[in-house]
């Protein structure tokens, strides 16, 4: 069964991220979902926009910590597909966040071209909490989209980002009531959806196609830096006390590295 949902409506087709009893946590196959959809709407032209949301309370709580670490036996494209095929997308791509976004969840913001979040809606990006470091090429775009510093501080603490703050820094459009967010983001889709799509992908092009490179480049060095900590101390506590239902406890780390007590 698919964990993604598809519907079209007058040229937009939205994708629904379809594991709400685990908050769309993103595992093998909603990535492998999520990527086979958005590469038939890339070579469907009967799809002039796309427009992605989550089923239930949350768009998604990210990776699903439960399985990090096990082997993705199977999976076809994996994080690093989703990544290239929503870079590459050539055509106009809303988000409609109607609930919490954490990780992949907040850094894919990045990656679309317009986002409406629901007034309660909240995003954090809890990467260093993970002994990990940023993906999604959000050490690329986020600095883009809200400035240096703010991209920094929402990157490396781990604080949540209200709706309210989202907008403010340039992550989303607008903020609506919870109920309004997909409807919202669809009359926003449809009012693309009737212009040429000539136009509408010349536009993205230009706007995106300079960047794409520098994207698929921070992915590349995303991993490469993901790689190094996957597994490492930090990594194995964080996973150690989300399991264990515990607060986490970087200072034994400290000690270790500093070779005692004091």
């Amino acid at each position: 069964m698919s964990t993604v949902r598809t519907d079209d409506d007058a040229g937009v087709r939205l994708l629904t991220l379809d594991r709400p009893d685990a908050l769309n946590a993103f595992n093998a196959a909603l990535f492998d979902d999520l990527t086979d959809a958005v590469l038939a709407a890339t070579g469907d032209d009967t799809v002039r926009v796309l427009v992605l949301t989550g089923a239930g309370r949350a768009f998604s709580a990210g990776a699903d910590l439960k399985r990090m670490g096990e082997p993705s036996t199977g999976a076809r494209h994996g994080l690093n597909g989703l990544l290239e095929a929503l870079i590459d997308f050539p055509k106009p791509i809303l988000l409609a966040i109607n609930g919490l976004g954490v990780g992949i969840g907040a850094t894919i913001v990045g990656l679309v071209d317009v986002a409406v979040i629901a007034d309660d809606a909240r995003l954090r990006a809890p990467f260093s909490a993970l002994g990990l470091t940023a993906e999604a090429a959000s050490t690329s775009t986020f600095p883009r989209l809200m400035g240096h510093q703010r991209a920094c501080w929402f990157l490396m603490s781990g604080e949540w980002l209200t709706a309210e703050q989202c907008v403010d820094a340039g992550l989303a459009i607008e903020s609506c009531p919870t109920g309004e967010v997909l409807t919202r983001t669809m009359e926003r889709a449809r009012a693309l959806a009737a212009l040429p799509l000539d136009s509408l992908t010349a536009t993205k092009d230009l706007i995106v196609g300079p960047q794409r490179p520098l994207r698929k480049a921070a992915v590349a060095a995303e991993n490469e830096a993901l790689a190094g900590l996957l597994g490492g101390p930090a990594n194995r506590e964080a996973i150690a006390a989300f399991r264990e239902k515990r607060p986490v406890d970087f200072t034994a780390l400290d000690r270790a590295e500093t070779g005692g007590d004091g």
